[in-house]
């Protein structure tokens, strides 16, 4: 009896131990399924085309104005530059900056003190040399008497041909001699003229009516003459009746400007008021720089006359300028960011050939004919959910808009954003949402 009573527990317990892995094996499967079930739905959802929201806009005609913008400085248009031609001490300067003058006021006098001396000396030189050439007039007249007397004496046989020499040679002398003192005399009288000019401009008169609109120097103070240089500066008279704008053009842009375009001007001390003018000048020399560095830039100088209302502008006041250089009306446009590029599928797949070619047997030629080949400029139209890639060509822009002069029609709905959409992820059959009120939620969370 006690044997029986020791085998019915080892039974229960071989049969527990089957259970057990019985259900383990039935959560493992569980598991693998899942895990199986798992994975087909991603690569499922991962076969699934994405579909990428953009906004678009309706392609119309509207009118587009190319506006190429400079910055610099008004100026006046007429400007004279007051300088010292003679060196000296400024002792009267009876106008100050702002100061309205009329031509012919006097602006400058110079101490001329230093100049009357060099008068008086050459004037004393000038009648020391006419005194001389008395002296010599009446030698000259003494000697003509000898030498006809010799001449009448030489005819008789009464004197010899030496002293006929001597005395031709003594009138001869004297003319040469009256005339090194008449060229002495005129070399004199330059000289006084030099001075004399010198003296005049100690006095410096306006050469034009305006206003000082800059002042160097004060009363006392000495100058430096054009002879040192280029002389001091003392003043400068404008007139400020007629004002231009100077702005620097790039080289890329100069090219659209032409003279008598339409010009827009924001001055800044005038920041409610928009100023009109036109262009009346393009310089032909560039101004450089950074001459021979990776920071060089040429820019050319573009003159706008303004057209002023009676607002107070002064010289050096900085100025903004939108220039019309192109207006056309009712033409095909897009929003400008709706254009992008792509490269050709033929230019891409020379460039990979290109590069699974050995380098010994890349063609020369065939590289240079990739190098010319242009990325094409394409937008895309959305057609039945899917978008379309058309090329285009375009023609001039605003900051908005660009007109399209081939490829497209009126009233086809052209992608404009967003500008990762347009720029990366766009090809030709993708699938996309339309989302054009993206914009105005964006502004009503704000």
């Amino acid at each position: 009896m006690p044997e029986e009573k020791n085998i019915t527990p080892v039974k229960s317990n071989s049969m527990k131990l089957r259970k057990r892995k019985k259900n383990k094996k039935v959560i493992w499967i569980g598991v693998i399924v899942v895990l199986l079930l798992i994975i087909i739905a991603v690569v499922i959802s991962s076969k699934k085309e994405k579909m990428i929201e953009v906004q678009t806009e309706k392609i119309s005609k509207r009118d587009i104005t190319q506006i190429v913008t400079a910055t610099g400085k008004v100026q006046s248009e007429t400007k004279v530059n007051i300088s010292a031609e003679v060196s000296g001490e400024i002792v009267s300067l009876p106008f100050k900056e702002g100061d309205e003058v009329k031509k012919g006021d006097l602006l400058v006098k110079i101490k001329p003190d230093a100049y009357f001396p060099q008068l008086k000396q050459q004037y004393a030189a000038i009648k020391v040399q006419e005194s001389n050439i008395k002296t010599q007039e009446v030698n000259l007249k003494k000697f003509e008497l000898e030498l006809n007397r010799i001449k009448e004496l030489n005819s008789k046989g009464l004197a010899s041909s030496s002293d006929l020499d001597n005395a031709q040679a003594n009138v001869d002398a004297t003319y040469a001699q009256m005339n090194t003192i008449r060229a002495q005399i005129n070399q004199q009288k330059a000289s006084l003229s030099s001075v004399q000019y010198d003296l005049s401009k100690t006095t410096i008169n306006s050469p034009m009516s305006g206003t000082v609109t800059q002042l160097n120097n004060e009363l006392g103070e000495k100058v430096l003459g054009t002879s040192f240089n280029i002389g001091s500066q003392i003043m400068t008279i404008s007139d400020l009746s007629l004002m231009e704008c100077q702005v620097e053009v790039g080289e890329t842009d100069v090219t659209f400007i032409k003279l008598g375009d339409t010009s827009r001007i924001q001055i800044d001390a005038f920041p409610n008021k928009e100023f009109t003018g036109y262009v009346y000048e393009i310089a032909n020399t560039a101004k450089a720089k950074g001459l021979g560095t990776q920071e060089e830039v040429v820019n050319f100088i573009v003159k706008i006359r303004i057209i002023n209302e009676g607002y107070d502008l002064r010289p050096g006041m900085s100025c903004t300028v939108d220039i019309e250089v192109n207006k056309k009306n009712n033409v095909i446009c897009v929003p400008i960011q709706s254009v992008t590029t792509r490269e050709d599928e033929a230019m891409m797949n020379m460039q990979q050939d290109d590069k699974e070619k050995p380098e010994n047997l890349t063609n020369a030629k065939e590289n240079k004919s990739v190098k010319k080949m242009k990325p094409k400029e394409v937008v895309f139209i959305v057609e039945n959910g899917a978008v379309k890639k058309k090329e285009v060509k375009t023609g001039i822009s605003n900051d908005t808009y660009i007109e399209i002069l081939e490829g497209l029609t009126e009233n086809e709905e052209v992608v404009k954003g967003s500008f990762k959409a347009i720029n990366k992820d766009l090809e030709e059959g993708t699938k996309v949402k339309i989302n054009n009120e993206k914009k105005k939620i964006i502004k009503e969370n704000e």
